[in-house]
């Protein structure tokens, strides 16, 4: 683990089960193709996995 993570939304949320939509708003996600970088955990990485098909992840290099 590399310590974080940047998670892009790239797909939207229209059609999608009330679940899927909570679990991309807990991981901080408002809107298409906007990012977040958060500390790469077992929790994020749970829902991260719930919601794959929506996402994309890359390990966020350590700036500075």
């Amino acid at each position: 683990m590399s310590g974080k993570l940047k998670i892009t939304l790239t797909r939207g949320l229209s059609g999608r089960c009330e679940a899927h939509r909570r679990v991309v708003k807990g991981l901080g996600l408002t809107r298409l193709n906007r990012s977040v970088v958060l500390m790469d955990t077992p929790e994020i990485r749970g829902m991260v996995e719930k919601v794959k098909f929506l996402l994309r992840v890359e390990e966020a290099g350590e700036s500075r």
